[in-house]
Formats: C-alpha cells, structure tokens, sequence
C-alpha cells in the first residue's frame, strides 16, 4: 500500500493548525481548482469524531464523491480520516501536530489504495503518488497561510 508522509512548519500555536486542518471552509477554499465542496455530513465549521463529511469533486475530469469520516481524534496532537465511501479500495490520512519553539510542526501520514488490483498499482506508483502528495502541499500551504498571518481566526469561530 502507497505511503505518503509530509512535514510543514507553520509559525503559529498548535491549536490554531489542529483547528485549520479541520476545517471544512479552509478545505473547500484550499480545493477550489477541483471544486471540491461538502454535500452532506458536516458541511461547515469544524469536524470533529465520529463526524462524516461527503466531498463532490472533479479529479481527473471525473465528477466523484468521497465520503470520510474521523475515526481517531486527540485534540491538539492527532486526528483520523478514513474513506467511508468513495473511489479508493482504501484511504486513511493520520494528521499529526506538535509544538516546536517557534511554531507547529504538522505532519501527514496518507495510506492509500486504488481499486482494480495491478493496474491499480501501477496507477498508485505512476500517477496517484505525485498528485495526492501536490493535493496535500497546496491544502497545506493554505493552512500555513491563514494560520500565520491571522486570516484563519475568522474560520473558527
């Protein structure tokens, strides 16, 4: 199963990025290329456990919807979303967070699978890999962006 893990720095508190990342409004805004929006579920604020939020995007000129849910929740360290429905044989992202002396250190650990059992490993290795592991960069940068210069305060509210 494909692994992707990722490190970013963000120079704000630990609460402020945990809370980000849960985002749903920062979510939709960081994936407005795809137009990614929350049709059902939790469709804004933040998510919290056991709380499901269905996304409807277009990824690869295909119109799908994905359903996750957050199975694991430790505010402000870590939290769980894993697919309940949608194009994967299998998706779980781990968000992780800890202070440093100057900020919060964000990592995301996103185990995945592709349907269709060869060719979906081929499709992992050639092309999901690189375009899942940008998908989390941009989402990421949005993060650090409204965390560091204070624009995020008006989301969680």
């Amino acid at each position: 199963m494909p692994v992707i893990e990722l490190e970013t720095f963000i120079p704000a508190d630990i609460n402020t990025c945990f809370d980000l990342s849960r985002s749903i409004d920062l979510h939709t805004l960081s994936t407005a290329k795809t137009k990614e929006k929350a049709i059902a579920g939790r469709t804004s604020g933040l998510i919290g456990m056991n709380e499901t939020v269905t996304w409807q995007a277009t990824h690869f000129f295909v119109r799908q919807k994905f359903m996750s849910k957050i199975t694991a929740y430790n505010r402000p360290f870590h939290f769980r979303d894993e697919q309940q429905k949608g194009p994967f044989r299998s998706f779980v992202h781990d968000h992780l967070f800890s202070e440093t002396d100057n900020g919060t250190l964000m990592k995301d650990i996103l185990y995945f699978q592709s349907p269709a059992g060869v060719l979906g490993k081929l499709v992992d290795r050639l092309i999901m890999t690189r375009y899942l592991k940008q998908f989390l960069i941009e989402r990421n940068e949005m993060i650090r962006h409204f965390a560091e210069t204070g624009k995020g305060a008006a989301l969680l509210q």
